[in-house]
């Protein structure tokens, strides 16, 4: 109503009030000066989300084949301009038939009835009696007529409404990269928290079970096993506050730093505290790789010296070997495989997770058993690392 109002004003100053024509034609004129004027105004940004609104709820459209948000590129806005007035134009059309049918559609189904009526100035052609027993029938014919008109622009509409205001090819590809970006944040937290809870309750539980053997007979040792497990979750609950951080998007804010090989001695310590036996050689300068280099190596280790907790038992020797080799840092561990050695039920995540770190770096991983030994063993480029540092 509001764009006709305005086109009957522009009708009127170009061609002067009415300019001879009948109130049809003075309204169509004004409609057709209304729908330019409603697809000027469809380029306001708000226009798509209250027409996907309006689709949504009016014309039951899955809201997963709509667009969120303004429209930004020309295609959708043009997309958005024909939407919005066809929107308009049926709503008009419909509206001008439901104020104008159903007093028709009345007075033709009560002109048998009422002989008033007939006296009201209709035309000569209502006299007749045949026109008498049809009018009723075209009075019904009317009111369906009108019913089947607003189910169809509805149903027009609906069927318009996904090609019109759906997500564009640049609407999907900004959403599939939220998604990727989200799903790669998940995936971080799921190994962060993999490989450092995991680690810690591993140790933990081989500490107190070491600690608990061996109760009555070696009293120091079950000390140093206590202090190994203070030690180990207290680190643990520091590098959980990291993830939770990370996961209120609030990461570095009060929250404990990663880890790097800088802390890989507390790591040796707290593994050895619970009775697995591991010999270490550090041929590198932990201050002198890439953060980024430090903290994902470091979580490497962890997890393979997890990996051998789990599987190994404190019955075995494993083997580090940490060193740069040309723009190459290596991690190598190594241990014998227990003859008694099954796979553990739902294991598998933490060498899928060393992977990915791996792989996320740039690096490669091998892993494997040879001749009755274990291998596990990653290539992370330096140099790659110190050109694309970035937030971890």
């Amino acid at each position: 109503m509001p764009y006709v109002l305005v086109g009957d004003v522009v009708m009127s100053l170009a061609f002067g009030p009415r300019n001879g024509t009948g109130p049809l034609d003075s309204q169509l004129s004004a409609f057709a000066v209304g729908l330019p004027l409603a697809a000027i105004t469809s380029l306001f940004p708000l226009t798509r989300p209250m027409s996907v609104a309006a689709a949504r709820a009016l014309c039951g459209v899955d809201g997963d084949r709509l667009a969120d948000g303004p429209a930004r590129t020309r295609a959708a806005k043009g997309r958005t301009a024909a939407w919005f007035t066809l929107h308009l134009a049926f709503g008009g059309v419909i509206a001008g038939m439901s104020l104008a049918v159903p007093p028709f559609a009345a007075v033709l189904i009560m002109l048998p009835v009422f002989a008033g009526l007939r006296d009201s100035g209709l035309p000569e052609l209502f006299d007749h009696t045949w026109v008498l027993v049809l009018s009723p029938v075209a009075g019904v014919a009317c009111l369906l007529a009108l019913a089947g008109c607003a189910a169809g622009a509805g149903t027009l509409l609906a069927r318009w409404a996904p090609e019109l205001l759906g997500p564009t090819p640049e609407d999907r590809l900004a959403a599939a990269e939220a998604r990727a970006a989200d799903l790669a944040v998940r995936n971080r937290l799921a190994r962060e928290l993999h490989d450092s809870v995991g680690h810690a309750l591993s140790a933990v539980t081989l500490q107190a079970s070491a600690a608990r053997r061996v109760l009555d007979s070696d009293p120091e040792f079950v000390r140093e096993a206590l202090a190994a497990i203070e030690d180990t979750t207290r680190r643990t609950v520091g590098e959980l506050d990291a993830v939770l951080g990370v996961l209120r998007e609030c990461e570095g804010a009060g929250t404990s730093p990663a880890p790097t090989l800088a802390e890989l001695d507390g790591l040796l310590r707290r593994t050895r505290a619970g009775g697995l036996r591991v010999t270490a050689t550090v041929a590198v300068d932990a201050t002198a790789l890439p953060p980024l280099v430090s903290r994902e190596a470091y979580r490497i280790v962890q997890e393979g010296l997890s990996n051998a907790l789990k599987h190994a038992g404190d019955q075995v020797t494993v083997t580090l070997r940490i060193e740069v080799t040309g723009k190459e840092l290596e991690i190598t561990l190594e241990n014998a495989v227990p003859r008694t050695a099954a796979p553990r039920p739902g294991g598998g995540h933490g060498l899928r997770g060393i992977a990915d770190r791996a792989r996320l770096l740039g690096g490669t991983t091998g892993t494997g058993a040879v001749d009755g030994v274990w291998r596990l063993h990653v290539r992370l480029p330096v140099e790659r690392a110190t050109t694309s540092e970035g937030p971890a």
